[in-house]
């Protein structure tokens, strides 16, 4: 049985959104952040030496780091669904999409947050994490142009994958400069698996919605 190792406020509600809509039986082992420093517990260090969350095992298989394991998931067991589109061009794009998302996209988010916590210190660096975001938000916004998902007019896995960036853009108040994320955001967050999804994670809490 697949067991998703899933830390609450993760990217790991990821992964329960993409195992529900392809309707995969797995299990959820819960671990919680510690209330004061928001880090995973050191249980998740005994599922991989990381200690980072999500991690999925599946038998002698255990995998971290999410586009790792949306596409091992969809290998094994998306019988063809939500994967890439047929044509070479698309199906690359797809691909990049699979990496884009932890590999370029989360990089500035993640600076913001933490250099905000920062305060006055963190302050020389905010030009330029803020021309960073601007940069790839405005890229998936002219990719979403037009289109009700990523890769078209079907949900794939790369908006699963890419889900957590557009959450993190709506939790920092961003949405206001990006309308297609933010309808992207609305359309995936009102679909049923993503529910159950949540439902089975536990609370999921970014931030405010803006």
């Amino acid at each position: 049985m697949l067991v998703v190792h899933h830390l609450n406020d993760s990217r790991s509600q990821r992964i329960l959104w993409l195992l529900e809509e392809l309707g995969v039986p797995y299990e959820i082992k819960h671990y919680a952040r510690d209330a004061t420093t928001r880090l995973a517990p050191p249980e998740l260090k005994a599922v991989h030496p990381l200690g980072k969350s999500p991690v999925i095992t599946d038998g002698d298989i255990t995998i971290a780091e999410s586009g790792a394991i949306v596409d091992y998931i969809h290998r094994k067991y998306g019988q063809g669904r939500l994967g890439a589109p047929a044509s070479e061009v698309e199906s690359e794009k797809y691909r990049e999409w699979l990496h884009y998302s932890e590999g370029s996209a989360m990089l500035p988010l993640m600076l913001n947050m933490y250099t905000g916590r920062l305060g006055e210190a963190g302050a020389p660096l905010q030009p330029r994490i803020q021309s960073e975001m601007a940069n790839h938000l405005s890229y998936v916004e002219g990719s979403l142009d037009g289109r009700d998902w990523l890769m078209g007019s079907d949900l794939t896995a790369a908006d699963i994958q890419m889900s957590f960036v557009g959450e993190v853009a709506r939790a920092m108040g961003q949405m206001d400069k990006y309308p297609n994320i933010a309808r992207w955001v609305a359309a995936f967050q009102a679909r049923p698996a993503y529910a159950r999804a949540l439902e089975k994670g536990g609370a999921y809490n970014l931030g405010p919605a803006k």
